[in-house]
């Protein structure tokens, strides 16, 4: 094996991960999901027969992103209980603040995808990442990616060009490679957010400052916030493979950038349609004024942080109603 792989490659196989999955964590996630969640349901957006097909070909699950650990952990939960399946999971290695954590997800069926560096240790991973995961997918293997690097703070998911520039790296026809990914958006819907205050405060932290940043203590409130606070219902539901989508794609245009820029805006239509819309009403008032008293921070603009608030919660509708009017990206 490639050394370059094997940096990747570092969790158990066979029979060692089967029983490590099903004696801890697939019963931990279980109990998590009863504590923290009214419901946890798996969907189909489309065709339920050619998504299940997708699904035993090897898919590419590419995701809206809520939450820093809870969205992979759902859909991964829902495919191994109902399907069998384990998809290798691509995580930050900006999320690595404490030492259990990089253990926890490469033993878990988790490869790391490394951020920050100089230009040209950015581009010689992400090349080593892109061929990876190719040889996951030569293998039919299925494969779980967030569409950003970073989650949607305001809701308004868009698939980064540079996420599926990432995954054709060193291939000279862009369609042909992301045809070989199988790519199936899911949609990832939330009826409450355990971290959208921290995330209203943080859009105010960078308003105020443009050069603050996150630190590690950060990144870990965020996974425990995610982890252990209250969701409501929460929906993965499920879109078909983009592949018969790709040739009028090709149709449109032959210049590999406009292709790039296409195929996201296909990705984020499979997305917005499939979203759950939860009703909201005067108890939803309620609820964000309970989660504006939770943020503690300097110079606090309640007036921006309840706009922010009400934001990140409207986006997934104002995107999915800006379909039905044969406009797919909602400015």
């Amino acid at each position: 094996m490639n050394k370059d792989f094997r940096s990747i490659q570092a969790y158990p196989t066979g029979w060692i991960l089967a029983v490590t999955d099903w004696f801890t964590v697939m019963p931990w996630l279980f109990r998590l999901a009863r504590k923290t969640a009214d419901s946890l349901r798996l969907e189909f957006y489309g065709d339920q027969k050619q998504i299940e097909r997708d699904i035993h070909d090897g898919a590419f699950f590419l995701t809206n992103h809520r939450d820093i650990c809870m969205d992979s952990a759902w859909l991964t939960l829902l495919l191994r209980h109902y399907y069998g399946i384990h998809p290798f999971i691509g995580i930050g290695n900006n999320l690595f603040g404490k030492w259990w954590i990089e253990w926890f997800v490469r033993f878990n069926h988790c490869f790391v995808v490394k951020r920050g560096g100089t230009p040209r240790e950015i581009y010689d991973h992400s090349l080593i990442l892109c061929r990876y995961i190719r040889r996951l997918r030569r293998q039919h293997k299925s494969i779980w990616l967030a569409q950003r690097e970073g989650r949607a703070k305001d809701g308004n998911d868009r698939t980064q060009a540079a996420v599926l520039k990432m995954l054709t790296m060193g291939q000279p026809d862009f369609l042909d490679a992301i045809r070989d990914m199988n790519i199936c958006p899911v949609s990832l819907s939330y009826e409450y957010d355990p971290c959208d205050y921290l995330k209203a405060a943080e859009m105010q932290l960078r308003r105020d400052n443009p050069d603050w940043k996150k630190s590690p203590q950060d990144d870990i409130l965020s996974m425990k916030t995610g982890i252990t606070g209250y969701k409501g219902r929460v929906v993965c539901r499920l879109t078909p493979s983009i592949n018969p989508e790709l040739e009028a794609i090709r149709r449109q245009t032959a210049v590999r950038n406009e292709q790039i820029r296409l195929t996201a805006e296909l990705i984020d239509r499979h997305i917005f349609a499939a979203y759950e819309i939860f009703p909201r009403g005067k108890e939803f008032d309620e609820y964000i004024e309970s989660r504006l008293a939770l943020i503690d921070i300097p110079n606090k603009d309640e007036a921006f942080l309840r706009d922010k608030l009400y934001e990140m919660y409207n986006y997934p509708a104002r995107n999915q109603s800006a379909l039905s009017l044969n406009n797919p990206i909602a400015q």
